[in-house]
């Protein structure tokens, strides 16, 4: 069994998962639509350029820059029109010297154009002639064929994460459905003879549960599947038979409450009645969240999360969240501007314990260009300093602390 409170630094305890990870599960094919917010599982190559043809981006008349070149409105350049582009049709006809085509937002080109002069700038002297009072250059107001993408070009990477506008871009080389990866399951268990169900009367020395549900939230924006388990009062038997009822039916196991060294904490103790490896770490050398154990049982990862609210919320966010996104850890890195993106200035000296990793629940104020940190103070019980708290600022194990005005990384939350 790990020793108790052995404290590893927050990198430490995800080497230790190292050997056990990524968490492998076969991918799933989505209609487009079901896929926002899911992680691709192959990267996508356009099959065709985008656009397939040049385009006009305004409304006006496609020429022949070097017709226009010289024109004001003193002295225009004067062409003759001697056709229309019609939308969704391809051209049929070629533009000749002094010669311009009535096109659309969106038309295609004809043979011989390389820009088109926007209406704006045209005098309409008859039917058939019109006086270009501004010159266009060479691709001026048009967009190239592939200038969007080419055909053979990667337009997303394995492991993006599709947003709005990459189900734009999806849809315009012709992908109706994505292979992703499979939603991770993460069953969710509550332990404490102090809990009671939030529709409960809690009676004098109880509390409602306040983690299954602010845990199963931060699954499902991470992109995961949570299942919510009973309350377990404390005891080894209630603990172990609910474990084992979760680790087959999920992919990943937290439990709320019970990772503290104490008589009546149990989660240690059931953990390691399931046999090796069992529990890799007790105690992360963080503020909040030390108490946490992380194990592997039946080659699910299972963590003990602390009971405090704010410390489950902030353990989560360095040790789980990563998990369910991508499997592994592979491309979570505290010094990586995509887990801690923001720098803030800090707006009150704060104290650290040496060779402790500090993360502050911090309000973010933008004063006159300056992004601020404002720590919001409390203790991790309490759910509110995660409600008002925009951000979590990081204190580096090295640091003793920080001085008011000293800029330290953030990441939102």
């Amino acid at each position: 069994m790990a020793e108790l409170f052995k404290a590893l630094t927050v990198e430490e305890a995800r080497l230790a998962f190292a050997s056990y990870l990524p968490i492998k599960k076969p991918p799933e094919e989505l209609p487009l639509l079901e896929s926002i917010g899911r992680r691709l599982a192959t990267e996508v190559r356009a099959a065709e350029d985008v656009p397939g043809f040049d385009r006009s981006t305004v409304d006006g008349y496609a020429v022949r820059a070097r017709d226009t070149y010289g024109a004001t409105e003193g002295l225009p350049s004067y062409v003759d029109i001697s056709g229309e582009v019609l939308m969704g049709q391809a051209p049929g006809g070629r533009i000749g010297t002094g010669q311009a085509w009535r096109i659309a937002t969106g038309g295609m080109l004809p043979l011989g154009a390389d820009a088109v002069v926007m209406v704006e700038y045209t005098e309409l002297l008859e039917d058939s002639v019109i006086g270009i009072t501004r010159p266009v250059a060479p691709g001026e107001n048009i967009i190239r064929r592939g200038e969007d993408i080419t055909s053979g070009e990667i337009a997303l990477p394995a492991g993006h994460r599709i947003r709005p506008q990459d189900l734009g871009m999806l849809s315009s080389i012709g992908i109706p459905r994505v292979e992703v990866v499979a939603q991770y399951k993460v069953g969710i268990i509550s332990t404490g003879d102090e809990l009671v169900a939030p529709y409960e009367c809690p009676a004098p020395g109880q509390v409602r549960d306040i983690n299954s549900y602010t845990l199963a939230g931060a699954v499902i924006a991470c992109g995961g599947e949570p299942k919510l388990y009973d309350i377990i009062r404390d005891e080894d038997d209630l603990l172990k038979n609910m474990l084992e009822r979760a680790l087959e039916e999920n992919d990943l196991i937290l439990l709320s409450g019970g990772s503290s060294v104490g008589t009546r904490d149990v989660a240690a103790r059931v953990i390691e009645l399931f046999g090796k490896p069992g529990i890799l770490f007790h105690g992360l050398s963080i503020k909040p969240g030390k108490p946490t154990i992380g194990a592997m049982v039946k080659n699910r990862p299972v963590f003990g999360l602390p009971g405090h609210p704010a410390s489950a919320m902030v353990v989560f966010d360095l040790m789980v969240a990563p998990l369910i996104r991508s499997g592994d850890y592979s491309n979570s890195n505290k010094e990586s501007l995509t887990e801690f993106p923001l720098r803030a200035e800090i707006t009150r000296n704060l104290h650290s314990a040496a060779g402790r990793e500090d993360f502050i629940r911090v309000r973010l104020v933008n004063q006159s260009g300056r992004l601020l940190a404002d720590p919001v103070l409390g203790k991790s019980g309490l759910i509110k300093t995660m409600v008002k708290a925009d951000g979590l600022a990081y204190i580096p194990a090295g640091k003793e602390g920080v001085e008011a005005g000293e800029s330290v990384d953030v990441k939102l939350i």
